[in-house]
């Protein structure tokens, strides 16, 4: 054999190898393409949230001044990362399979299931009239006059503002801010600086955890975890607390509501508001401010406050003591059977301490829970707070709690 034939069989050789080589690569490569797209679109479809079409949740959103109607369009679902929430069945299911692909399929089917049963729900829930077999006598009937024009009020309201509305609200985070004392059957939201440390209090007296709500601690009352939410519960249990237990909420006006917070959170040590809040507002807000007064993140000042409470980039998120109500209690959504106020609290807590058939000797306790020397928060406070923000600010902070100014009848002297 020639030389040059030798060279040209090992040419031929190499380029055979190489062309196979490449086509093998690129199969491989397509290959491991197509698994890992297979791979995806089943994960994707695994985890797809489970939304309700059918649900007739009727939230309503914010108004501005001009009455345009803004609905609340968070997504009613549940994403696989939310079965937690689902007790019972959705356990039992998960531990009867090995694999977990198998495990999260079979979650999925357990979660698709309940809320396939819960979207036959009609929302908003009916509003039932309250039961009165446990008054006796006259003594309540100017208070009872007053609670059933705030409910009628309240729903004519809703009526006229929620009833062309078909948005969809998360289950769990709706009801996030309810107390349930199951004794009594009660549901109670908390609407923070409108009583809810002592209406704690008389929840833990009811559920048979204290002897007298006057010797339960604000740290007991806040930080002890005595009493459960409505979102600890499955939603079988919250569907029938919804529907059988009486609904409590107790409001205040907006405004003392806000300089009540602003006093509590701001003018005294706190170990959370100042560093989280306070320095976030300080840095942001106050012109040249100096190293130390952002590092201590005391001294805010309420106009500093309201610049962050109006800002729609806040440097921090909002907080529950200062958020609107109709965005912890969901009022046209959740029909509540009471609505209390701040201005009348003693006096319409006592009332439906009877309708509840509480002991006899329970009475809704008067003391301040905090800053027991400090001056209550009322109107003429409120102006002396006022007093250094513009017109413009003072209509901005209206128009930021208009929804809970219209649906608690509440007038607006501060403007």
């Amino acid at each position: 054999m020639q030389p040059s034939e030798t060279v040209m069989n090992l040419r031929q050789v190499f380029l055979s190898v190489l062309i196979f080589g490449v086509a093998g690569l690129l199969l491989f490569m397509y290959l491991q393409a197509w698994i890992e797209e297979q791979h995806t679109v089943s994960r994707e479809k695994l985890q797809q949230p489970i939304i309700n079409q059918d649900s007739k949740l009727q939230v309503l959103g914010e108004l501005k001044p001009n009455n345009e109607t803004f609905i609340i369009t968070k997504t009613f679902s549940a994403s696989l990362s939310e079965v937690g929430h689902l007790k019972g069945d959705a356990q039992a299911s998960s531990e009867t399979i090995r694999s977990p692909n198998g495990k999260l399929y079979e979650q999925h089917q357990v979660t698709k299931s309940l809320f396939k049963k819960f979207s036959q729900i009609t929302w908003p829930l009916d509003t039932r009239p309250l039961n009165k077999s446990l008054i006796i006598g006259d003594k309540w009937k100017k208070t009872d006059v007053a609670q059933e024009k705030r409910r009628a009020f309240l729903q004519d309201f809703c009526k006229k503002y929620g009833g062309g509305n078909r948005a969809q609200s998360h289950l769990f985070h709706m009801v996030s801010r309810i107390y349930v004392e199951d004794r009594h059957k009660i549901l109670y939201c908390e609407v923070p600086k409108a009583g809810c440390s002592n209406w704690k209090r008389i929840l833990m007296v009811l559920n048979g955890l204290a002897s007298s709500a006057y010797n339960i601690t604000h740290n007991a009352v806040h930080y002890g975890k005595h009493l459960r939410k409505l979102d600890s519960f499955d939603l079988k249990g919250i569907y029938t607390r919804l529907n059988t237990y009486t609904k409590a909420v107790f409001v205040r006006d907006p405004m003392e509501r806000l300089v009540s917070a602003f006093r509590d959170k701001f003018e005294h040590p706190n170990s959370y508001y100042h560093p989280v809040f306070g320095k976030a507002i300080i840095k942001k807000y106050r012109p040249n401010a100096c190293e130390e007064e952002i590092n201590n993140g005391s001294g805010v000042k309420f106009k500093e406050f309201i610049h962050y409470l109006l800002d729609s980039h806040r440097p921090v998120g909002m907080d529950i003591h200062w958020e609107r109500v109709s965005k912890l209690c969901y009022p046209c959504l959740i029909p509540y059977d009471f609505v209390g106020k701040f201005e009348t609290l003693e006096e319409d807590a006592n009332y439906f301490l009877q309708l509840i058939g509480a002991p006899r000797g329970l009475k809704f306790p008067n003391f301040k829970d905090r800053h027991s020397s400090d001056e209550r928060t009322n109107a003429d406070v409120v102006r002396q707070y006022l007093k250094d923000l513009s017109s413009m600010e003072r209509q901005l902070i209206y128009d930021f709690y208009y929804l809970d100014y219209l649906m608690f009848n509440y007038t607006t002297p501060f403007v």
